[in-house]
């Protein structure tokens, strides 16, 4: 049986317990959470999953590669192969999540609407797109700080775009006058995003 097959049918077997996540006691959801993530991990490692909340249609299973374009295959052959299943929606990759976001990652808060952008030219990699973000204390270059503005990034325009689009990321300070010094909110980004794809494949 191959990879694909043993997780589905994992999941197919706790497709049960599994609806009834939330309803579960604290103990045995973790338990079954973490059985969750193991059996992803048997199909491959470095993927991980989102549940979204249960809702009136059910829930949507995301399956994300933290992206990592180099198992971005394995996330579409996983959802290729998903069964048909009352109450599941499986999704390749994180989605965009709109505008106006306030993302919160490691006790610091983004707030979409007071971060801006400025495009920067790829040298080694035309093709993809150089972002200046501008966000409060963006002088930081420690990790964390790093990682929380890549994710806000890819929050607004979508796991697949910011790995396969973005190819530079840097952060400075926050201008007093961001729009005189050339910037663009960053709620426009998924637009621009749009457009540079469009104008890439001219």
């Amino acid at each position: 049986m191959e990879k694909t097959e043993q997780f589905w049918q994992w999941f197919t077997d706790h497709n049960e317990q599994l609806i009834a996540l939330g309803d579960l006691e604290e103990k045995e959801r973790a338990e079954l959470e973490n059985a969750l993530q193991y059996q992803l991990t048997k199909y491959h490692d470095g993927l991980a999953y989102e549940m979204g909340d249960a809702g009136a249609n059910g829930r949507t299973l995301t399956f994300t590669a933290e992206g990592d374009t180099d198992l971005f295959r394995y996330v579409v052959e996983l959802v290729d192969a998903a069964p048909d299943l009352d109450w599941w929606d499986f999704v390749a990759f994180k989605q965009p999540m709109g505008t106006e976001l306030k993302v919160r990652f490691d006790k610091m808060l983004f707030d979409t609407r007071k971060m801006y952008f400025q495009q920067l030219e790829c040298e080694e990699e035309p093709e993809m797109l150089g972002l200046r973000v501008a966000v409060e204390h963006g002088e930081r270059q420690d990790e964390d700080f790093q990682v929380g503005v890549y994710v806000t990034l890819e929050a607004l325009i979508g796991e697949f775009d910011c790995a396969t689009i973005v190819g530079y990321m840097e952060t400075v300070p926050l201008p007093d006058e961001p729009f005189k010094a050339g910037f663009q909110p960053l709620d426009d980004l998924p637009k621009f995003v749009e457009w540079f794809k469009r104008k890439r494949d001219e």
